[in-house]
């Protein structure tokens, strides 16, 4: 909201913008539009700006261009490639690449970098999963084949988030000095406050409207009174922040697949201990009844309307919106009748009139586990426990440390955070290969159909035939799935809005479904952003 001279040379008050308004213009009467831009989008990349151990997979890497991308409506669209094609047997995906890309050193951008970065984020165990990949050879200097150990039709989305990097540039300080062909140069970092970054001039691409790009690290509270006080141009807050208006401001409300939702422990307690001697199981949580009971008895509309401030929508599933998601998969929610019916059918009596259910001896009663800090799970964590005792079943909301939820997710209820473009999270969420790894379906939930239809998905060569497999492993109409209609191995709740406070004279188009939060992800379309006036 600073008009006329770059944000380095004067901030102004909140006061002064109001009065000031929207004071550039193409006509030039108010002064020329300001060359710098500044952000209070989230917090720094602690890891560092390297693709290869994850950078820029929930967002757009910035420094570092990428073979493909996405288009506003999730379409797939060529940047560094110009072509794609993949093998009938899926096994080889063939990439042309242009010739008139460099990296910022003025070294030619080839296909050895191309192969280069695929082998080594496949080598690094990073964030980015290259797990699939055999090989890859630059065929020549602008045509690269990625070998794959096996078909993944997901692998296009590797192609969309992994950054390139140069070979020849690419050592162990690169993540806090990279070097990339993408539309900004780093070009200062003090950790833990600002990330400054310069328009890359020789990039191929459409150029920035900004010489420099400003990324400040605030908390919340922080990030709203920049706001107010005209010391930044977007601010992501969250939606217990978002009500007010802020002088000079517009709301940018931004459709996403950002979710959160309960994982339920699907294991029986049997005293099993995991490889790390975590506990795994849980008496309640394990009965099919009891998850199907919590997904009826919810009202996600009052939870979106209440929590989340009607910024969001209601949950029925890990990918509501996208072309994988069935439908039939959901079930009716706000109906504490049929949570009482299923939990009476199930046995599950309040016998003794305390207001919790009993089964054999055990309470209708679990923990669920949340981040402690986060108050937008708080109050998902609280509501829920009101929402669910009316109907017998008592939930103790607890706020604790990543740390000790890594060693309670197998036996405790926890509020996740997920949402990606990219089904194979699907997958890595209720693959029973995957039980107990990292975070990835930490319930140990088992379904051999589910697997099936999984494994399909990921191994079909048709994208048609993918998506019915992604589709079935929901809800395969003969009462097998994952979702709320069968198995109920979660109760979805919320899809977040992201929330976006822009300075009235700047034009940031269209924003696409966006992704879980981290990473930046409203800046996929910085180099479309202009000032309007």
């Amino acid at each position: 909201m600073v008009r006329g001279f770059t944000r380095s040379a004067a901030v102004l008050s909140a006061a002064a913008v109001v009065a000031a308004g929207c004071t550039g213009g193409a006509d030039g009467a108010a002064g020329p539009a300001p060359t710098e831009l500044r952000l209070a989008i989230g917090g720094e990349s602690e890891e560092g700006y390297d693709p290869t151990l994850g950078w820029g997979r929930y967002g757009a890497p910035l420094f570092q261009s990428t073979l493909l991308t996405r288009d506003a409506d999730l379409g797939i669209a060529n940047d560094l490639a110009t072509n794609h094609s993949v093998s009938s047997d899926g096994l080889v995906w063939t990439v042309d690449i242009r010739t008139d890309a460099e990296f910022t050193d003025g070294t030619p951008l080839t296909a050895r970098d191309v192969a280069y970065t695929f082998t080594t984020a496949a080598r690094s165990g990073g964030l980015t999963d290259v797990t699939a990949l055999k090989e890859a050879v630059a065929v020549d200097d602008d045509t690269v084949e990625l070998r794959l150990t096996a078909p993944q039709s997901t692998f296009v989305n590797r192609l969309v988030s992994l950054g390139i990097v140069p070979q020849h540039a690419h050592g162990p300080d690169y993540a806090r000095k990279p070097v990339g062909s993408g539309p900004f140069v780093l070009e200062q970092w003090d950790e833990g406050q600002q990330l400054i970054v310069r328009r890359n001039d020789g990039y191929y691409g459409a150029k920035p409207a900004f010489e420099r790009v400003v990324f400040v690290f605030t908390g919340e509270d922080a990030t709203l009174a920049a706001a107010r006080s005209g010391q930044v141009d977007v601010a992501a807050l969250p939606s217990s922040l978002a009500g007010s208006p802020v002088p000079g401001m517009e709301l940018v409300r931004v459709t996403s697949v950002d979710n959160r939702g309960i994982m339920f422990p699907y294991a029986p307690d049997t005293g099993r201990k995991s490889a790390a001697g975590h506990p795994i199981g849980n008496a309640v949580t394990s009965d099919k009844a009891v998850r199907q009971a919590v997904n009826a008895a919810l009202d996600r509309r009052a939870l979106v309307d209440g929590v989340l401030a009607g910024f969001g929508s209601p949950a029925t599933g890990p990918v509501d919106g996208l072309p994988w998601h069935e439908p039939a998969s959901a079930v009716p929610d706000n109906d504490p009748d049929r949570a009482r019916q299923l939990l009476e059918s199930a046995g599950w009596t309040d016998a003794d009139g305390d207001g919790t259910r009993e089964r054999g001896g055990v309470r209708a009663e679990f923990t669920l586990l949340y981040p402690a800090g986060d108050s937008l799970r708080q109050g998902l964590a609280l509501a829920v426990a009101d929402m669910l005792e009316p109907v017998g079943v008592a939930v103790t909301a607890k706020g604790e440390s990543w740390e000790v939820i890594r060693t309670r997710m197998h036996a405790d209820a926890v509020l996740f955070g997920w949402g990606s473009h990219d089904p194979t999270e699907m997958f890595n969420l209720h693959h029973s290969a995957l039980a107990g790894t990292e975070l990835w379906n930490p319930g140990f939930y088992a379904s051999a159909e589910v697997d099936a239809h999984l494994d399909a998905a990921m191994a079909a060569t048709d994208p048609e035939q993918a998506t019915a497999h992604w589709k079935a492993a929901q809800h395969d109409g003969r009462g097998n799935g994952f979702g709320p209609a069968a198995d109920a191995a979660w109760a979805w709740l919320v899809n977040l809005e992201h929330t976006y406070f822009v300075d009235s004279c700047l034009d940031v188009g269209e924003p696409g479904v966006e992704p879980h939060g981290h990473g930046w992800p409203i800046t996929s379309g910085i180099v479309g952003w202009r000032w309007k006036c």
